[in-house]
């Protein structure tokens, strides 16, 4: 506890040390909203394992390490080769680029992109969008009970925004790629995106690490969708192996308007992902997917809440895990179906592949259903490979190794064959088998 309290004083010093500096003091009616999450996380503090919501993920390791909040852009290691490498798209693709989690102007290329669509850092945003901003940004339900998000809002100063006008789509993705270049510092990229009604558009946040020692990453996104909006979201995890990662999505759907998320985790020592998807309107459907292959010592925890608020609307969530060495999952699926939400269709399925004897999974789908004209299911599943199956195999040639990973892509390739966007896909394929290769060498070395 004693470690816990000291670490929730140096935010608090570090937060007024900002104020002083002027760092924090702009725009005016941010001002408010960073005071009062500050009060809520002054009061609330960290979670621990006494926290049901947070049970079987210890934050100790995270909370003892003094990292340092990132300032300005150091850009190591960062060659145009790099990026190239680093990321998922086209050359042509609208890119803005962030490292330790602030913006880096000569590294992005934020168009072309249709008339009338911005794109740009928040901290630009924050003057020239200010009124859109103003209206969105933290101000949506849920942020009062999160407290990473909270610690996010009181130290807001940097990340993305992108804000699509009335009936404009943009055809081509556009990518948020996140590089972490140094130990030690808490990057806390803020990503807003507001879809007018009847827009269109896919966003890719992508976040790499350049160091395998430790360093805190808190990511917040917020996802606007107006009437008849669409918006496909996907997020791809290669933090380093001694990062903390915790990330939280929270998506506001109005009536007719369409939400797809895929994120898929394959860095970092520690994960938690913590997603919300509130229906606002009628007829609002959501897609929700999820896929992470861990091992080692690694610990990942999807906590996935879909709100069900009002009649004729449908969610389905599709995540699974595949685990080796000594690693841990968790998941928390929980869907509310509010007493005035008839009609509501809701699909919850939780999958984990458990390719060693060391590994620990905790699932826990939820269904809290208060209308009683609704069709809503869940399940949870976990196994290992079976071993007829990798006879069959054996049988027509194949080693056991090369047998094991033909079965055990064919079990991701359920979340990757979804991947409408080519890029997306064939680079979460080419990632997903490097990941299992590199398992396999070291078993063989092992």
């Amino acid at each position: 506890m004693a470690a816990l309290t000291t670490t929730k004083d140096r935010y608090l010093a570090e937060f007024e040390a900002l104020e002083r500096q002027g760092a924090l003091r702009s725009p005016s009616w941010l001002t408010p909203l960073r005071r009062s999450a500050l009060a809520r996380f002054a009061a609330a503090g960290f979670p621990t394992t006494r926290d049901e919501d947070w049970r079987y993920t210890n934050l100790a390791p995270l909370v003892a390490s003094a990292f340092r909040p990132a300032e300005g852009v150091a850009a190591v290691g960062l060659l145009p080769t790099t990026l190239e490498r680093l990321s998922v798209g086209a050359t042509g693709w609208p890119r803005l680029v962030f490292v330790n989690g602030r913006y880096s102007a000569r590294h992005s290329s934020p168009g072309p992109l249709p008339v009338g669509v911005r794109l740009s850092s928040l901290a630009e945003a924050m003057t020239i969008d200010g009124d859109v901003v103003a209206r969105h940004l933290a101000r949506h339900a849920g942020w009062d009970a999160n407290v990473f998000a909270d610690l996010s809002t009181a130290f807001a100063r940097d990340g993305a925004f992108l804000h699509l006008p009335a009936k404009t789509s943009s055809e081509t993705p556009i990518e948020l790629l996140f590089v972490a270049t140094t130990p030690g510092v808490l990057a806390q990229p803020r990503i807003l995106v507001v879809a007018g009604p009847h827009s269109r558009a896919t966003v890719v946040e992508h976040y790499v690490g350049l160091t395998d020692d430790a360093y805190f990453t808190n990511a917040v996104t917020e996802v606007v969708a107006g009437p008849g909006a669409s918006l496909d979201h996907y997020t791809l995890q290669e933090q380093g192996a001694g990062a903390f990662h915790v990330a939280t999505v929270h998506a506001a759907l109005e009536g007719d308007s369409a939400f797809s998320a895929c994120a898929a985790t394959f860095g970092g020592r520690l994960n938690r992902t913590t997603l919300t998807l509130r229906f606002g309107g009628e007829s609002g459907q959501g897609a929700l997917s999820g896929l992470y292959v861990v091992g080692g010592h690694q610990h990942v925890d999807h906590h996935v809440t879909v709100d069900h608020a009002v009649p004729r609307c449908s969610s389905r969530q599709l995540y699974k895990g595949v685990l080796d060495g000594s690693a841990r999952a968790v998941f928390n699926g929980r869907v509310i179906v509010r007493p005035d939400a008839q009609k509501t269709d809701a699909n919850q399925t939780n999958k984990h592949l458990l390719l060693s004897d060391g590994v620990e999974v905790d699932s826990k789908p939820q269904l809290e259903i208060f209308a009683n004209d609704v069709k809503c299911t869940h399940g949870a599943a976990e196994g290992q490979l079976a071993p007829e199956a990798i006879f069959y195999l054996r049988s027509r040639g194949l080693a056991d190794a090369t047998a094991r990973t033909l079965l055990t892509l064919g079990f991701a390739r359920e979340i990757v064959d979804r991947i409408a966007v080519e890029p997306i896909r064939a680079y979460l394929d080419g990632t997903l088998r490097a990941r299992l290769r590199a398992a396999r060498a070291t078993k063989e070395m092992s």
